[in-house]
């Protein structure tokens, strides 16, 4: 219904002695007020630019904590032909096309596997223009290379947002 036609209907009500005058004024007083709310939140959102969303293109890697580091690293080299890089004796990275894991050791009692964070590579990486985006959709992103930030999901798992140029190394 329009204004027009709902104030209308308030008069008829009225004179026909179906609302009280204090009804009448009420309700007015109550569509003005949500008109004009209304009114507001439109002004701000045409004032407001519109969000960029990010692409996500790939899953750039896995990070958990595993209870044998080592088991896990030669599991999946020998089962899935993963490269072994930056192997320091407590981490690795298991390569697969621009994919990686980084296996630990878990930091979690009684040695209980879990994920530590799943990092994903979106399109057209500009560190300042992400972190920006970041900041104005309420997140608080934790710079870790050129190239990553870490926020929390919803759910408060740590997400990594990533351009492509974040690999592993050879």
């Amino acid at each position: 219904m329009e204004n027009e036609t709902i104030v209308i209907d308030l008069l008829n009500q009225f004179e026909r002695g179906r609302i009280s005058r204090r009804h009448l004024i009420q309700s007015l007083v109550t569509g003005i007020a949500a008109t004009s709310a209304v009114m507001s939140a439109a002004s701000v959102l045409a004032a407001t630019p519109a969000r960029k969303a990010f692409k996500a293109v790939a899953v750039n890697h896995i990070s958990y904590g595993v209870a044998d580091y080592g088991r896990t690293r030669d599991f999946y080299a020998d089962l899935l032909g993963m490269r072994v890089s930056e192997d320091n004796g407590k981490q690795c990275a298991l390569s697969f096309g621009d994919t990686f894991i980084i296996p630990r050791k878990t930091r979690q009692p009684d040695n209980k596997p879990y994920i530590d964070h799943v990092a994903y590579t979106i399109e057209d990486w500009n560190k300042d223009e992400v972190e920006a985006e970041l900041r104005r959709r309420g997140f608080e992103p934790r710079p870790d290379t050129e190239d990553s930030f870490h926020i929390k999901d919803p759910d408060g798992f740590d997400l990594q947002i990533s351009g492509k140029n974040m690999k592993s190394a050879p």
